[in-house]
């Protein structure tokens, strides 16, 4: 069963000080980023509100679909898409090295009833990241939601750890993007799409 892909665009960055999804990573805004991995495996739409007008051009500017939240706070955004999209799958904005096959793992894990919330055991966070930690997991911003309960869903890639909220946080992720070869970009989703 596929799900609708829901890139989480909307919050007011307060610790960045700035639009978090137009901020560039090796040369790319971090939404392209996201928004490369994510339409490799389905349909996927960008969550807006007034506080991401930055956000809003460039949607229109790459031709990315996108909505427009009430913005009354993160868990009643997330309530409101419910009852647009029904369950979907969701990613922050701000997590640049997310991948197809993260998103293809918690997609297929997905029973469209139980939300999932991505996690990843604290063993596998690089030293340098900070994460967000609750009940002995780093929790990272790929998630599935659904009508009923929620459980944790172990994820693989290392990387996710990175969510990008910081000044320190945004050079981290420059420097990891210099060092690998970047996969999910607008150019290579046109090329697939030509094959």
């Amino acid at each position: 069963m596929s799900f609708p892909i829901v890139i989480l665009a909307g919050g007011k960055s307060t610790r960045m000080g700035r639009e978090k999804p137009v901020l560039k990573i090796a040369g790319r805004e971090m939404l392209l980023w996201v928004y490369g991995a994510a339409s490799r495996i389905g349909e996927t739409t960008v969550a807006l509100s007034k506080n991401t007008p930055k956000t809003r051009e460039l949607c229109i500017r790459e031709g990315i679909p996108f909505i427009e939240t009430p913005r009354k706070g993160y868990v009643e955004d997330v309530q409101w898409l419910l009852k647009e999209f029904g369950p979907f799958v969701s990613s922050s904005a701000d997590i640049p090295f997310v991948t197809p096959s993260d998103f293809y793992a918690i997609e297929k894990a997905f029973d469209g009833k139980t939300s999932l919330t991505g996690v990843l055991p604290l063993e596998k966070v690089p030293k340098d990241f900070n994460p967000l930690v609750y009940k002995g997991y780093a929790i990272v911003g790929l998630n599935a939601v659904g009508f009923e309960g929620e459980r944790f869903f172990e994820l693989e890639n290392p990387l996710l750890a990175l969510n990008v909220n910081t000044p320190e946080d945004l050079k981290l992720a420059g420097r990891i993007a210099g060092l690998m070869k970047p996969k999910n970009t607008r150019k290579s989703r046109r090329s697939l799409e030509k094959n």
